[in-house]
This record gives C-alpha cells, structure tokens and sequence, in this order.
C-alpha cells in the first residue's frame, strides 16, 4: 500500500502528463497551419516542460513514498514542488497565448528576480527535504 501522499502527488504526475498530451495537440495544430512548420517558442516549451515536470513528478512521488519524515513534512516538500512546477507550465501557457515575447527575460521587470528566487527555493528546497528524508530511512 503507498502514502497517501504518494497517491497525491502521482495523481498530479498524471495531471500534469495529461496537460502535457493537450498541450501536444496545440502545438501540433500551430505547427500544421504554420508557414514555416514552427509553433510559438512557449508552445513548445510548455509542451515539453509539462512532459518533463510529469515525470520529475512522478520521481518525486517515489522520494515520497520511500521518505522517513511524517506525512506532512513530505506532502508540504512535494506540494511546494509541484505547486512551482505547475505555476511555471501555465506562465508558459500565458505567454504562448499572449504571443508578446519569444523570451521572458528579455526586458523582464525586477520582480522576477523574486520569483526565480522562489522558485529555486521551492523546488531545490523541497526536493532537499525529501532526499534527506530518503537518506534517513533507506541508507
């Protein structure tokens, strides 16, 4: 039987793999009407990173699951993870859907600085917490 918490975090594996699939069909469809055979950069990088958070994510249930801290501990580690990553493919989708930019560090305000900080934080942050978990229990 897994955690609980395992089960969530690979449902939201499967949701973020599902993202990925739709994500996929637009990209197909700008590619297919486009003159040069190209879709806007963000949809391909949404795309390709929605498939790729899904099976970080999927990686990250196992550290879960074979984690020796409590239940909250790994389900807030892994929330936060995936919360980011799921924050990161739709500002992808955002600026895909806007078509304003081909690259959002090009001219970005000075907040962002706060939020890549945030998000090196959380991910590297909480994925510390679980291998730590990990290392407590199974080495």
């Amino acid at each position: 039987m897994i955690r609980t918490e395992t089960a969530w975090v690979l449902f939201f594996a499967g949701l973020i793999f599902v993202w990925a699939l739709i994500l996929g069909v637009w990209k197909w469809l700008q590619m297919a009407t486009s003159p040069d055979g190209t879709a806007h950069p963000y949809v391909d990088i949404a795309h390709r990173s929605a498939l790729l958070y899904s099976f970080a994510t999927g990686l990250i249930a196992a550290f879960v699951q074979l984690s020796g801290w409590p239940s909250a501990v790994n389900g807030s580690a892994a929330g936060a993870i995936v919360l980011l990553f799921v924050v990161t493919i739709a500002n992808y989708v955002r600026l895909a859907w806007q078509r304003e930019t081909d690259n959002q560090m090009r001219n970005a305000p000075h907040s962002m600085r706060f939020v890549l900080a945030t998000l090196i934080a959380g991910e590297i942050g909480g994925f510390i917490v679980l291998l730590a978990g990990f290392a407590k229990a199974q080495l």
